[in-house]
């Protein structure tokens, strides 16, 4: 495992390993995350033991709002939320356009997809290609990392490479709100208010 300042060299350096297969912790604009291409399902099924997560789908971060279109269906709600929230930390779970192994998705026909605002994770993000998987550097049911020195006492050698950002921004996770039903319906509180994203709705 390398532990690097997360510069532009570090960065390709990071980027060409996902793109090999492997797996790397960087920062966001909230907690630290871990990721690979979600088209790998190797590398989504090592995060997924990694952080010993058997039963939920992985996130996604994308470099652009154009890319979470190619992947994801955005409806009337999605586009109003991502003009006033994206790029930053609003995950909003739409019906997915691609098929990924079960390793990132577990049988759901939803991704779950935010545009960061990190330029760590966002140069990451397009340097392999515009998406890539970004769940919180923890094992299942523990702390996030808020620094690259936390995540490398989580995760020891298990992962590859961790991008050192400084620390966290934030010390939540992304808000997550599904619109995939008709209906809104927050799944996980976080930096922005259930409050907030209905008065977006409502406008």
């Amino acid at each position: 495992m390398k532990l690097l300042q997360a510069n532009d060299d570090a960065i390709k350096a990071a980027a060409f390993l996902i793109k090999e297969g492997g797996v790397v912790v960087y920062p966001t604009e909230t907690v630290y995350g871990i990721g690979c291409v979600p088209s790998d399902p190797d590398a989504a099924q090592r995060i997924c033991e990694i952080k010993e997560r058997a039963d939920k789908p992985l996130p996604l971060i994308c470099s652009d709002i154009e890319m979470v279109r190619k992947i994801v269906v955005m409806t009337s709600a999605a586009e109003k939320l991502a003009a006033r929230f994206w790029p930053g930390p609003l995950t909003i779970v739409l019906a997915s356009k691609v098929k990924y192994s079960t390793w990132v998705t577990h049988g759901a026909s939803t991704l779950g997809v935010r545009v960061t605002e990190h330029p760590v994770a966002q140069k990451l993000a397009k340097a392999v290609g515009g998406v890539i998987v970004s769940t919180s550097a923890n094992i299942s049911g523990g702390e996030p990392a808020r620094s690259a020195q936390e995540a490398k006492e989580i995760f020891m050698n298990k992962v590859d490479i961790i991008l050192d950002g400084g620390p966290s921004p934030c010390s939540e996770s992304s808000t997550v709100v599904d619109l995939t039903g008709g209906d809104v319906w927050l799944l996980r509180k976080g930096p922005i208010t259930g409050e907030q994203i209905m008065a977006v709705l409502r406008a």
